[in-house]
């Protein structure tokens, strides 16, 4: 009995000391978010005699993947080592050599992984061949932890479409903005904090030509957030069918046009697409969601933004736009992962509700399941995720 007890307590801190350098692996991983696509984010460390000797995570498309990054550290020599790295290593040539050759080239003699590779190329390949030279493999370390982070690289190999967040902050009473249309501050300056961090996580952020004109947003990524060259840029787009965004708009003239993605249909008027363009804006003209009959306000397919946004590489959305907006991604069953900010106050009649622009029958309404609270400042961040079923 003492035995089995004592070998339970060798696994249970076994586990542990696994657990703990992942983490630090994720840690590694979550620089690189925002910056790799159309690549994961992947962090590494490798660790002898229960200390980390090198780190290193994947910062953009063609550079070293993680793996390499932390054996260079180290000149490519890990003989008797442990690696930790957060995604199951490549096992095939891209850009880059593949990963599981620069790990069987080092010596280390065991690899943790916290996720599989769902990239059919990849899929258990490169594990079965780590395993095939001798080297001790374990996987689903933290792996909860891990598929979070790479749940758009994991959507964007399975249906070539990004992973959409919607973000919105309300009041307790579900309102976004008061009788007034007043919206500024609803929430404490800790969680708009989290909400840059999550833009320099994110590919895209979105929003539509009603956000664009009440709050004139810039949308990027802040200086504090976001070293220079490091990665791809961030990229923000907004939804403006007719034609109404003005070229005075900050999105247009702050510097960055580059990094704004015009989105419009063919309702609007051609020369604003040609004074658009001049800007350095992309144009991106979409079919409407419906005919447009004869209407200049047909609203533009979010289907068909998607795909676009897929095909060209994009891996992450976060949709910040108002309710018309969140209405539409939230009734078209698009939303992938929902996070809503909620303010200790109450804001009353003639306040706008959160997803006020669609009604919802009670039997067929959008139903979520609620993942976890996360205190930030005097707010609560709800996170959800949709369900199926009831």
């Amino acid at each position: 009995m003492a035995e089995l007890l004592d070998r339970k307590a060798n696994t249970d801190l076994k586990t542990r000391r696994d657990e703990a350098f992942m983490r630090a692996a994720l840690a590694w991983a979550e620089k690189g978010e925002g910056g790799t696509r159309p690549n994961p984010p992947v962090g590494c460390v490798i660790v002898r005699d229960n200390e980390v000797m090198a780190s290193g995570f994947h910062e953009y498309a063609g550079g070293p993947h993680a793996e390499a990054a932390a054996l260079a550290v180290l000149g490519g020599e890990a003989k008797g080592a442990e690696l930790y790295v957060t995604l199951e290593p490549c096992s095939t040539r891209g850009r880059t050599p593949p990963c599981v050759d620069a790990i069987l080239r080092a010596g280390v003699r065991r690899v943790v992984i916290a996720a599989t590779d769902e990239n059919p190329a990849h899929a258990g390949r490169g594990m079965q061949m780590l395993r095939d030279a001798g080297i001790e493999v374990v996987t689903g370390v933290c792996e909860r932890e891990a598929r979070r982070m790479l749940a758009p690289f994991f959507k964007h190999v399975k249906t070539k479409r990004p992973y959409v967040r919607l973000k919105m902050a309300q009041s307790l009473d579900g309102a976004i903005a008061d009788h007034a249309g007043n919206s500024k501050w609803i929430t404490c300056e800790e969680s708009r904090a989290y909400v840059r961090e999550l833009r320099r996580k994110s590919d895209v952020v979105l929003v539509g030509c009603g956000t664009a004109l009440a709050d004139d947003p810039s949308l990027l990524r802040t200086t504090e957030n976001d070293e220079a060259g490091r990665g791809l840029p961030g990229m923000r787009a907004v939804l403006d069918s007719t034609g109404r965004v003005p070229l005075s708009a900050l999105i247009f003239r702050d510097g960055h046009a580059s990094q704004t993605i015009y989105v419009t249909t063919d309702a609007a008027p051609a020369v604003r697409l040609d004074e658009v363009s001049a800007t350095g804006a992309q144009v991106l003209v979409l079919p409407a969601a419906h005919p447009a009959n004869g209407k200049v306000n047909a609203k533009i397919s979010l289907t068909a933004l998607l795909e676009r946004l897929g095909a060209d590489g994009y891996m992450s959305v976060l949709c910040e736009g108002g309710a018309e907006l969140a209405s539409a991604f939230v009734a078209e069953a698009l939303v992938d992962e929902l996070l809503l900010f909620v303010a200790p106050m109450v804001l009353g009649a003639g306040s706008k509700r959160t997803f006020g622009a669609f009604p919802f029958d009670l039997p067929t309404a959008p139903r979520f399941e609620i993942d976890r609270l996360e205190h930030f400042g005097r707010d609560v961040l709800l996170r959800a995720f949709p369900r199926t079923g009831w």
